[in-house]
């Protein structure tokens, strides 16, 4: 058993939390980590297993996961990109390689339409260091989240090897997908001096920014139809909002504790807000129909926690709430068939920080 399992786990203490999820699951049903409450998951599963594993999306074959992971006691002190095959029965183990250089910090990781491909963000160019994490106690203990200049966006294979960079400007350049059709990337950027979106054409490399208000705009996705873009923004309009932004961001930070769910046109034109809650509203994604919309939020808590997932639909009606963790919910993302959604969860952690994959069947 230990030797089936350890290649993709890395660490005895791993391999007995599996175990013992496993005999859970032959106990009680799979579903021991739902939520009762929890009515559109179904056969929820958990694929990580210890440190801190996020952003985790499908390929487009629907039959591979890429996602970062940070997991100090493994050797991995800053998030690095692994990709898996989604396992196809109960028995069969989720095992998952490394795919980035192993040095510097990377994130946003995606699978490009051959599904032998993605593309990422890292820092490993600028240095093989993982870069300094901001000292929180000097903004007030805020959130704050690193902007770092390092970052560019590179394309490689499955073996690791970078076959192309796809951005070199001495800024942030991150947070990176792909279009339905794979032919163009969506992506953040501070090179014009505040933090926006800019659409490029893979094969030409031009591009277009298409966002201009002052603010964080970031996360972006193309809907599964194409037709539409949706992302996270902050829009700071207060004087004393305005200069605390402003003042981060002259130090490539930028504190997202407000922020909303936007959508537009795919090239950007009549964006307008979809949500007014308050707070972080975030990681939003396009639902299969292209319509609705799932995102993470904390909204209903003025403390800023716990995270949980909601869907709405684009007009901003009909408000769901999805999962019912105490902790954190985010980064969902729906298999191209619609039918399963993978997300990240601290759930089941033991009490632990850790965050892991994990991945339902959908019920409408």
């Amino acid at each position: 058993m230990n030797n089936l399992f350890a290649p993709a786990l890395g660490s005895t203490f791993s391999v007995i939390c599996l175990l013992l999820v496993f005999f859970q699951i032959q106990l009680y049903g799979q579903d021991s980590i739902r939520y009762a409450e929890e009515s559109h998951l179904k056969n929820i599963r958990q694929l990580t297993f210890g440190g801190d594993n996020a952003e985790a999306y499908w390929s487009y074959d629907g039959k591979s996961l890429v996602f970062q992971r940070t997991a100090v006691k493994d050797g991995i002190p800053c998030d690095q990109i692994f990709v898996g095959r989604v396992p196809t029965t109960a028995a069969e183990p989720f095992e998952y390689k490394l795919v980035s250089t192993g040095k510097g910090r990377t994130t946003c990781a995606f699978f490009m339409k051959d599904n032998r491909h993605i593309i990422y963000a890292s820092t490993h160019l600028a240095s093989s260091d993982c870069p300094p994490v901001p000292d929180r106690a000097k903004y007030g203990n805020k959130y704050i989240w690193p902007l770092y200049r390092g970052y560019d966006i590179f394309q490689s294979d499955l073996t690791g090897k970078i076959v192309k960079q796809l951005t070199n400007s001495p800024f942030y350049d991150a947070e990176a997908t792909l279009s339905p059709d794979g032919k163009k990337m969506i992506y953040t950027s501070t090179k014009d001096g505040d933090i926006e979106l800019y659409i490029m054409d893979l094969k030409t490399e031009k591009e277009l920014r298409i966002t201009y208000e002052l603010g964080y705009d970031g996360g972006a996705w193309f809907s599964p139809d194409g037709k539409k873009i949706i992302w996270r923004a902050s829009r700071p309009k207060t004087e004393a909002a305005i200069s605390e932004y402003k003042e981060l961001l002259a130090q490539d930070l930028v504190a997202p504790t407000n922020m909303e769910v936007w959508v537009a046109n795919a090239d950007g034109s009549e964006a307008k807000q979809v949500t007014n809650f308050g707070q972080a509203n975030w990681a939003p994604t396009f639902m299969p129909d292209s319509k609705r919309i799932i995102f993470a939020s904390n909204h209903e808590y003025k403390r800023g926690f716990p995270f949980n997932l909601y869907i709405i639909n684009g007009d901003g009606s009909n408000l769901q709430k999805v999962s019912r963790d105490k902790g954190f919910d985010a980064f969902p993302m729906f298999s191209p068939d619609g039918k399963r959604l993978v997300f990240a969860s601290n759930r089941n952690n033991g009490g632990t920080r850790d965050t892991n994959v994990f991945v339902a069947d959908w019920v409408e």
